[in-house]
């Protein structure tokens, strides 16, 4: 299917707010939100809020965290279901009076039996048109206080087909589709409808979703063309399955977007990471935002179900946090640091960022590590000094203060130079010196480069706690 003018495409991405924003979820606005950058059109934000009972005002407000995380902002929008009864209301009535909806009586009690009769004899269950107006036909006397439904008076003959954006052609026959629901007893309009009068409303030309909305879509479409209204452009996804290639579940960390963030993730990398789940461009694994922007077409999105890998994910953080600044990640960083009790101003944070981000796949690893320079100091317990810090150790430590005291510049390179010196003068090994310094600087026998890890807590800690270790 080709993509109309660029000043003429429109999407949206449409959750309900009974939960988190979820990874599919997030994924569909994904590819909704690059279409229409892609070809320079808008995105529309709606919430489909119709669901009384299940939706929150909190469930909103995590939708709109996440989409603000991954930086999908929409051009329009959010706009809510709720706001707009009157509206569906207005086109009801106006369906009813055209013939293309009628009240139907029958109750669900009814209805099933009508359904069950129909198994009973092999055909599909389905609402046997009772109260459908037909040329000659008589209906039923309306029962005494009975509030009907308003059903659509759905195309008995042909075929609804649309070729779909990922999935390629796709028909049903007309005879396998029922007169569906379109208003309760109350009054209130039903999923499909208010998704096809606000895609209407809303001049929508590009439907993104999941490929389980595929049974919903013949339905759409009618009830549009009853409207008058030309149907959108529809493309369904693939689910992401688990590691295990099962359904995607809260046990395979389909939790909150938000989760993530809270886990350490970067935004660039999610997007990243779920553009590339059921989307691609040749080989190409790792890509700026711009990137897939420029490159985003319908017409490589996969046709099968994705895969969800952490280890993958956990990849492409790491690349991202590689890619970053130290600036930058310090600021990230800093506020995981407080949350730990550390102090981010301790010490010199984007250049701690520097020491240990090649090393770290989370922005919650990095935090970690920062507390070895913005935690409180904890000296090795007594097993780890009886170990490491002996005799001769003590020796060694005694000599690297003096002659580190007398350095002019107190820098990685220059404590470098400074170990490799006493290396040579003792004819030793970088462990026999290297361990007891970080277990008398640091606590902790292991730690990134031992020069780079002196320079960073600087002088006056390095010979303060040196002369606390090797005091008699």
């Amino acid at each position: 299917m080709t993509a109309p003018h660029s000043d003429t495409v429109r999407t949206r991405f449409a959750p309900s707010p009974t939960g988190y924003l979820h990874l599919g979820g997030a994924r569909t606005a994904l590819f909704s939100w690059a279409f229409a950058r892609h070809h320079g059109g808008t995105f529309v934000l709606r919430i489909e809020d119709t669901d009384l009972e299940r939706s929150t005002p909190e469930a909103v407000q995590a939708i709109l965290d996440g989409m603000a995380w991954l930086g999908l902002d929409p051009d329009e929008g959010p706009f809510y279901q709720m706001r707009r009864m009157d509206r569906y209301r207005e086109v009801i009535a106006r369906m009813l009076e055209e013939g293309t909806a009628y009240r139907c009586y029958s109750t669900p009690e009814e209805v099933e039996a009508m359904r069950e009769r129909a198994r009973a004899i092999g055909a599909k269950p389905r609402y046997d048109g009772t109260w459908r107006p037909e040329p000659g036909k008589t209906l039923p006397p309306v029962p005494p206080g009975v509030r009907p439904v308003v059903r659509f008076r759905s195309p008995l003959e042909g075929v609804t087909h649309w070729d779909d954006l990922v999935k390629g052609p796709i028909s049903f026959d007309n005879t396998e589709l029922d007169d569906l629901v379109i208003a309760r007893p109350d009054g209130t309009p039903t999923y499909n409808f208010c998704v096809v009068v606000d895609d209407w409303d809303m001049r929508i030309t590009h439907v993104i979703r999941g490929d389980d909305h595929v049974n919903n879509t013949p339905r759409q479409i009618n009830i549009l063309r009853a409207l008058g209204a030309q149907p959108p452009c529809y493309g369904h996804v693939p689910m992401i399955l688990g590691p295990d290639g099962e359904k995607l579940s809260k046990r395979h960390g389909a939790v909150s977007v938000m989760e993530y963030d809270t886990l350490g993730y970067l935004p660039e990398a999610m997007v990243n990471y779920l553009a590339r789940l059921g989307w691609s461009h040749g080989n190409d694994e790792l890509f700026t935002r711009e990137q897939f922007v420029e490159w985003f077409d319908s017409r490589n999105l996969s046709r099968s179900a994705a895969q969800w890998d952490p280890k993958k994910l956990n990849w492409v953080n790491a690349h991202a946090i590689r890619q970053a600044s130290n600036e930058d990640l310090a600021s990230r960083v800093a506020p995981r640091i407080l949350r730990r009790g550390g102090d981010a101003a301790a010490a010199d944070l984007a250049a701690v960022m520097g020491l240990l981000k090649d090393r770290s796949e989370t922005l919650e690893q990095l935090a970690e590590g920062a507390m070895l320079f913005c935690g409180p100091y904890r000296p090795a317990d007594e097993a780890l000094r009886t170990e490491v810090l002996d005799e001769s150790a003590r020796v060694l430590l005694r000599d690297f203060a003096d002659r580190a005291t007398a350095l002019t510049d107190w820098t990685e390179a220059a404590l470098d130079a400074l170990i490799k010196a006493m290396l040579q003068s003792h004819g030793i090994k970088m462990p026999r010196l290297a361990i007891p310094l970080r277990v008398a600087t640091t606590g902790v026998k292991h730690t990134p480069s031992i020069g780079a890890v002196l320079a960073l807590l600087g002088r006056d800690t390095v010979l303060e706690r040196l002369a606390a270790a090797t005091a008699d």
